[in-house]
């Protein structure tokens, strides 16, 4: 274009997704870019989109030669206004498709305030390009109706939260970004100081310690919607940069929490899916989670629950099962229902799906009318088939899957196994929702590298009442000892630990904290921190104990996992706006770059 066209005079009296067939006769002006457009006998047609939809815009030669002189160098991604009267569409050619498919605007006037280069890749739902491509070229990628729809969800979700803990008196209360680095957990991002030369900050991995001062400071009951970061090695749903719904209360109970939390989940299930979802939800131990479905964030939209059959088994004839057994293993496995007729090349991708998993092989037993067919059925006695029909609740046309190996690995592969044979027999029903509560964790959990127990949540994890003296008794062990072994008593103590499970994935946990000092110093102890090395890190928390912590506990909600499953994306990339590769790099700006050696001389550091 040889002019600046303004904006002056041609400012939007309608969105592109607003007109109705009520407002034909109407003069109006509609602003946005090009979607499409078609040269149809001497006819233009556009497709004009903004955020809220499209708009059909129609310039003909005999109504406006001039306007229809300038509709012919339109190109795709334009940005224009256009002025015209909005008529009904002639009969039959209604777009049944689009809100606005009753009415056309007849162009009177039309100005191309910008022109766009031909994009790299459609602006449409369905695009075959590359992730990488899209991240490049983000701005473009957000145009499209799906991301939008994405995001606009998530603003919903976000405005529901605020408004449901607004109504049971949460104050929304800002908490830093730069903070002291208490590196327990993941890696710190960290921040060196300019004017304090060699010291640095870090980026929060959570408010946590910053929402327990705020109940020491009496605000009972707190929450945000808050950025955190962590500087970890990335999967595909994880981002170094996420956002959680972060929430604390004092003066509470595990009972308070989930009641709190669930009335949160109804209330966004009900307002963005219009679903009605049934409290309270079900609960279930950590150990039945494991030994059950493998799982600590179990999915039970199918069965195929977990049995084991060791005991049962013991004192067979088939070798494998019985070395086992002596060597420690245990031997468990689930019923597929209806599916005694698998062919032989079946049973033997079912044995490489079990391997994958991280099986040393399959054993399956085909239940017929009278038996149990299968080439190791000669190894048990007829009490043991019988048995194995009995555990297994089997009938006539299941098929029994079975694997050994040793307890520390065999739920973790059975779990893996009975998630593959799920999908690969469509047994996952993606219109059923299953919640449930998670409860009683491990307070800590063994690191065979560094030879330490670690805090399976955090370090500020109350133990459940009756686990507390556990904790003394661990203690006791070690200073005889003096030192960890994975069979010291602490590794028995239950954490007051929960976390929210829907469809198998988590997207709430929290627990109850420590409040009293000792307790929390018996806590470090366990954690192998000593008193000094506590101080350091946690020293202004455990200074705001001494002067009347209330009892407290929170949960905080992966915000990002919850869009996506609201929004039935494949990717949390999908759900945020501007997102980090799994390589942490924004492809759109470049993120992170090199930084100029004045800019390094200012903070007194030197790349090597």
């Amino acid at each position: 274009m040889s002019e600046t066209i303004s904006l002056r005079g041609r400012k939007r009296t309608h969105t592109c997704g607003e007109l109705r067939a009520e407002d034909v006769n109407k003069v109006v002006t509609l602003n946005g870019w090009v979607d499409g457009r078609r040269d149809l006998g001497g006819v233009i047609f556009i497709d004009l989109r903004d955020r809220y939809g499209k708009t059909q815009v129609v310039f003909a030669p005999q109504h406006n030669q001039a306007v229809y002189q300038i509709a012919k160098q339109l190109r795709s991604e334009d940005v224009i206004s256009t002025t015209g009267k909005v008529e009904r569409r002639p009969e039959g050619t209604d777009n049944k498709s689009l809100p606005t498919g009753a009415i056309e605007v007849l162009g009177d006037d039309l100005a191309i305030l910008n022109e766009a280069d031909t994009p790299p890749f459609p602006i449409e739902d369905e695009i075959d390009t590359s992730e990488e491509l899209r991240l490049k070229y983000r701005y473009l990628d957000l145009r499209r109706h799906q991301m939008q729809s994405n995001l606009l969800v998530r603003h919903r979700m976000a405005q529901t939260v605020r408004r449901y803990l607004d109504s049971l008196n949460f104050l929304e209360i800002e908490t830093p970004f730069l903070m002291k680095s208490t590196p327990e957990g993941a890696r710190d991002y960290l921040v060196p100081s300019r004017i304090h030369h060699g010291k640095f900050y870090a980026l929060p991995q959570s408010p946590q310690t910053y929402k327990q001062i705020l109940m020491v400071s009496g605000y009972d009951r707190y929450f945000q919607i808050v950025k955190c970061f962590r500087d970890e090695d990335l999967r595909a749903d994880r981002q170094p940069e996420f956002t959680q719904i972060d929430v604390e209360m004092s003066f509470v109970l595990e009972e308070d929490i989930y009641a709190m939390a669930e009335g949160l989940v109804k209330t966004l299930f009900k307002e963005v899916r219009g679903v009605d979802v049934a409290t309270p939800l079900p609960r279930m131990s950590y150990d039945e989670a494991i030994t059950k479905y493998g799982s600590d964030k179990p999915d039970l939209r199918f069965g195929l629950e977990i049995v084991n059959v060791t005991e049962l088994l013991k004192g067979s004839q088939f070798k494998v099962f019985e070395t086992g057994i002596q060597s420690g293993n245990l031997i468990c496995g689930f019923n597929l229902k209806g599916q005694a007729g698998v062919s032989r090349k079946q049973i033997d991708d079912l044995t490489d799906l079990a391997k994958s998993c991280g099986a040393a092989g399959l054993v399956y037993f085909k239940v017929s009318a009278g038996s149990l067919e299968s080439p190791t059925a000669k190894y048990f006695s007829d009490d043991q088939l019988k048995g194995l029909r009995e555990s297994f609740a089997s009938e006539t046309g299941d098929l029994i899957l079975i694997v050994t190996q040793p307890r520390k690995q065999i739920f973790s592969t059975l779990g893996q196994f009975r998630l593959e044979v799920a999908r690969k027999f469509d047994l996952i029903d993606p219109k059923k929702d299953a919640l449930l509560w998670v409860t009683e964790f491990p307070l800590l959990e063994w690191s065979e590298d560094e030879r330490r127990f670690a805090a399976m949540h955090h370090p500020f994890t109350s133990p459940r009442d009756e686990d507390a003296a556990i904790l003394d008794k661990g203690l006791e062990e070690f200073r005889s000892k003096k030192r960890w072994t994975s069979e010291n008593p602490v590794g028995d103590a239950r954490a007051r630990a929960y976390d929210l499970v829907w469809n198998g994935n988590e997207i709430a946990g929290g627990s109850i904290r420590i409040f009293q000092p000792e307790l929390q110093k018996k806590m470090f102890g366990c954690l192998g921190i000593s008193d000094e090395e506590a101080q350091t890190k946690f020293g202004f928390l455990l200074e705001a104990f001494k002067y009347g912590a209330p009892p407290h506990g929170g949960i905080a909600f992966g915000f990002d996992r919850l869009v996506m499953l609201f929004t039935g994306s494949k990717s949390i990339r999908d759900v945020i706006a501007f997102p980090k590769t799994s390589s942490a790099m924004s492809l759109m700006d470049e993120a992170p770059s090199e930084v100029s050696r004045e800019q390094l001389m200012e903070l007194h550091l030197k790349v090597i």
